[in-house]
Parts: structure tokens; sequence; C-alpha cells
């Protein structure tokens, strides 16, 4: 388990993180989001014991990140693909990090198996893709058959058969009581993988709920609704608190104003209906939405062009 408590990190008088509690339980796979600059990549090193905190805890496993007497073995981490010297094969790599914390060429061995990689250890790291890199990063992070594991863009540079491998993994290492917090920019992965979400922005906690709750209770419900006369049912539905936009040729999408409502309303006023959908919003869309206000770096609106 990892539990951060009122986690402060200042660099001079800038607070990366600023006074930061969440808690990352074993035995489902928590994802960690948030815009760039909201000090996702400082939380994590604080959380591995990289970076010191300025103010508040980290612990994991019940303990502070420097009190680990085999690191290692407690936490798995990848933060950056490449890491490891690129004149040295993959088994070397492993095996130089396998040996300064007692563990043996076994391990080496399995890993690589499991990373889809022996029939490449001998390879040099430097020529590897980066999808290839990632999968030494991740063989690197299970080397000591870890508790927790901390990964940080664990699909970039997949391809869609190493995607579906890390799924895979992630939810294999979750079952089997493990502590898997994975951090992401790419919003259609995470909605894969993860079951619960952890949100910040500007170093300040935003959500930390189940996945299924994020998109449903911050973005809320849309209606998708399609009839000949969808002027006079827009005009019907307008109201305090709901949102009604045009979809396409007589298809609205109706928010705040629930199926049951709009078919009741319709049926009343003998409009008919021809589909009535709910849908539920994206990750993405819900991401987005609660971090509007949170964006270090916006793109200017596009200029008008010259007459």
């Amino acid at each position: 388990m990892i539990e951060v408590t009122e986690l402060t990190k200042r660099y001079g008088s800038t607070a990366a993180v600023d006074r930061l509690s969440f808690s990352v339980r074993p035995g489902i796979v928590t994802g960690f989001l948030g815009p760039n600059g909201s000090g996702k990549s400082t939380t994590m090193r604080v959380i591995l014991g990289l970076a010191a905190p300025t103010a508040g805890t980290v612990r994991v496993g019940g303990r502070a990140p420097s009190e680990h007497p085999a690191p290692l073995r407690e936490i798995g981490a990848l933060l950056e693909a490449g890491a490891g010297h690129p004149g040295r094969s993959a088994f070397d790599h492993l095996h130089a990090l396998a040996a300064t914390n007692g563990i043996g060429r076994r391990r080496v061995s399995q890993v690589l198996d499991l990373a889809g990689l022996t029939d490449v250890a001998r390879r040099r790291a430097g020529s590897f893709s980066l999808g290839m890199a990632q999968r030494l990063g991740i063989a690197a992070a299970l080397l000591g058959d870890p508790g927790t594991v901390v990964l940080d863009e664990p699909v970039n540079g997949l391809d869609p058969e190493g995607i579906l491998w890390i799924r895979d993994l992630l939810n294999r290492l979750a079952g089997e009581g493990r502590t898997v917090f994975v951090s992401s920019h790419l919003m259609r992965e995470m909605a894969e993988i993860a079951e619960h979400v952890i949100v910040i922005g500007r170093g300040r906690l935003l959500a930390d709920l189940p996945a299924e709750d994020f998109t449903g209770t911050l973005s809320g419900r849309r209606v998708s609704v399609r009839t000949p006369q969808a002027d006079r049912l827009e005009k019907l539905l307008l109201g305090p608190d709901v949102t009604v936009t045009t979809a396409g040729r007589n298809e609205l999408s109706v928010e705040g104003v629930a199926a049951e409502r709009i078919g009741d309303l319709a049926a009343a006023h003998q409009i008919p209906v021809h589909q009535l959908t709910t849908s539920q919003a994206s990750l993405e869309e819900a991401f987005m939405e609660l971090t509007r206000d949170a964006v270090e770096y916006r793109a200017p609106e596009p200029a008008g062009r010259a007459a």
C-alpha cells in the first residue's frame, strides 16, 4: 500500500506538490492522472525515495522509502525507458541490477521471458526500439518480485500486441494482491487499465475515486435523442442546468435530464422519438472537464482568417 499524507515538495518558491494526500490500495490497478506540470512526476519520485519531501510523509508498505533494506524487492519502478547503459545487453543490464540486490540469475531469465525479450537478451540495449526499451524497463521493475509496482507511461512506444500484454500484466499483478500505481497521458488506455483513478492539478488533489464513478459523477450522463421534431423537443427541454446540443440531423444530445423524463415529455406533446439512448462520458472527457482550470500550458486560440 502507498500512503501519501499532506505531501508538499517545493523547488525554491514553487510548490510542485501542495499538501497532497491519497492512498493506493493493493489488489487493483490505480491510475495517476494530471496535466503537464501537475506534479505527477515529482510525486512519483518522492514515493520512490528519489526526492525528499519538503513536508508531509510517504509510506510504502508501512515504511518510508528510505527505510526499505532491499528497495528493489519492495518497490519496482519504471520512470524512463532506456535508463540502462546502451552498451550492455539486456541480460547484462538486468544481471547487474540483480547482483546489487542479491537476486539470482534465474530471476533475470524469468523477467526476460515475462517481458518477451528472451530472444534478444544478448543484444545491446542501445539497439532496442522504444517499445523494446519499455519492455526492458518493466522487466527491471519486476526483477525483485516487488509487492508495489510504480510505472510511468508504461504503454509508451508499445505496439498493439505490446499494449495488450501490458494490460494483461498489470491486471495479473493486481490480481496477485500487489499495489499497482500507473501514470499515463493516454486516456483511452488508462480507461482500459485502471479501476481507480487519482487526479491532481497544480500539485493538489482533484479526484480520488473508482474510474466508473469518475466518468459518471464528473461528466454526468448524456442522452441521445433522434426525432424528426428535434427543434420542437429542444425548446421543451431547455431550462436551468440543462444543456441541449445538435448532434446530427434530427438528433439531440441532452445533459441534465434523464432519459425517462425526455420520453415522457415527448409522449405528452405527441413528438415521435425514433431513438433514445443513454451514454456515459469517457475518461478523457471527464479528465478534460475536471482539469480545465489546472492546465499549465494552453495553446492559443487560432487567429481568424483575414477577409
